[in-house]
């Protein structure tokens, strides 16, 4: 016999929720097209979308709001004494006085002189400068990595550690639980066993943040004694050597900082630590490192327990101040239309505006989703580039002939408003000059996208590349 009762109750708790949802939705959802979405679909399909909701409806970490608020004062202390000491390396130019000032505000932390960046292009070189720095460790090693493998690059990363922490050197590991959902339970508790103190990212840690899988913590860093550390692209694991048959040589892009700008890779991490561990980490080393260099670095952290949207924002601030140049190199390029409208004023000012993206995307969906974006682009005198040899995984940003970034931040949605990110913004002519040359390098063996690239693709894919876009915010 049918429970006619408990159905009625079933679909109309359903329903009740679903407008509890929509009415959430409405209040908390970063843009008016989400709200629009969400709040239709949680009234109309509230059995489909109230499930859904749950897990991919927040946009912003409440968790990690209130404990950054939560922070006991021996960080922010030790942090505003070393800004107080800091001398940004600043010229006359408007883009350096203006743009770098927002950006200093959107991340709460200034330009550093005094620099000393290198560039390291692709996995082997990357590695064996890491492993280098963690094997020169003197007082402690801060790692995080959004995706690292239990591989032979793994392994080799994991013996270097063991071998720090084995000698006395305290040896801290975040990882990210959905990046690194691979990662085998014995691997991580070998890491501890060796004295290393690890910690998932936890971002489903409190009994609000339960069904909360929305969310990545993608940031890539290591930090050594405070003094020097790096940031970009590349996770750990041997695809990034090239190893991986279905996309063959990968192409990326890291930076070795060494100098005052450390602080605040350094910054981040004991953030993310605090959210992680419920621990203030105690002990590190707050003073200005010695000048190494003539490079200023602004280090931009970003993400959901932001105030503002840190990495469009950033990115809208370096758009608008291109005046000759902008190179955009990333995996996914899957913008808002605030982003897009930027990028076509920019072409139509004059600024020779160039998009680098893989030719064969590792996410099918994102690689349809870039397709809907060309024609848009393409009339405002935007030049496209797919590159051919590999898998291209950087995320590098050139604008004119004084700056350069380098971060881990995917020109998307998910970077822009859902993923843990941070990114190093460089001024300096010998950076720049090096960036600019990689990337002659990568647009010699890519191909510019013709102006039917996209119309004259069959209804099929344009339908797939459209229904890509719609879906573009939790892609």
């Amino acid at each position: 016999m049918i429970d006619t009762e408990g159905y009625i109750y079933f679909f109309a708790t359903v329903y009740v929720l679903g407008v509890i949802s929509a009415f959430h939705a409405i209040f908390t959802a970063r843009t008016p097209q989400g709200a629009s979405a969400w709040s239709v679909s949680l009234i109309a399909m509230p059995y489909l979308s109230v499930p859904l909701y749950l897990v991919f409806g927040r946009s912003r970490f409440q968790g990690y709001v209130h404990a950054r608020k939560n922070q006991i004062s021996v960080v922010t202390d030790a942090l505003q004494d070393a800004r107080n000491k800091i001398v940004a390396d600043s010229d006359n130019t408007w883009l350096t006085k203006e743009a770098i000032r927002g950006i200093e505000r959107l991340s709460r932390l200034p330009l550093a002189g005094g620099n000393q960046v290198k560039l390291l292009v692709d996995g082997e070189t990357t590695y064996k400068s890491m492993i280098d720095g963690i094997e020169a460790a003197e007082s402690y090693v801060l790692i995080q990595f959004y995706i690292f493998r239990a591989d032979q690059s793994g392994r080799r990363f994991a013996d270097a550690l063991k071998a720090k922490a084995q000698e006395g050197v305290t040896v801290r590991f975040l990882y990210d639980e959905v990046g690194c959902y691979q990662l085998p339970n014995e691997f991580v508790v070998s890491l501890a066993q060796s004295g290393i103190e690890v910690y998932p990212f936890n971002t489903r840690k409190g009994s609000r943040n339960r069904t909360q899988m929305n969310f990545r913590n993608h940031r890539k860093v290591i930090v050594v004694d405070g003094k020097k550390s790096w940031v970009g692209g590349l996770n750990i694991g041997d695809e990034h050597l090239g190893f991986n048959a279905e996309f063959g040589p990968w192409r990326d892009t890291h930076l070795c900082i060494d100098g005052p700008a450390t602080l605040g890779v350094q910054v981040s991490f004991v953030e993310d630590w605090h959210w992680s561990a419920d621990e203030i980490i105690q002990g590190l080393n707050w003073e200005v490192p010695m000048s190494r260099g003539d490079s200023g670095v602004v280090v931009v952290p970003s993400g959901p327990a932001d105030s503002f949207e840190t990495a469009k924002l950033m990115y809208l601030q370096l758009i608008n101040g291109a005046q000759k140049r902008l190179w955009i190199a990333s995996p996914y390029f899957v913008p808002d239309e605030g982003i897009v409208s930027a990028l076509q004023l920019a072409a139509l000012r004059g600024v020779d505006v160039r998009i680098l993206v893989p030719n064969k995307p590792d996410h099918m969906m994102v690689g349809y989703a870039t397709f809907a974006y060309f024609d848009e682009v393409h009339k405002a005198g935007i030049r496209m580039y797919r590159y051919t040899e590999g898998f291209l995984h950087q995320k590098v940003t050139l604008v004119d002939n004084k700056l350069a970034l380098v971060g881990t931040a995917n020109f998307d949605n998910r970077s822009f408003r859902l993923n843990f990110e941070i990114s190093a913004i460089c001024l300096g002519d010998e950076i720049v000059r090096q960036v600019e040359e990689m990337l002659e390098k990568d647009f010699a063996v890519s191909y510019e996208m013709g102006a039917a690239a996209f119309s004259h693709r069959g209804w099929f894919f344009r339908l797939a590349a459209y229904v890509s876009r719609l879906a573009a915010p939790i892609l």
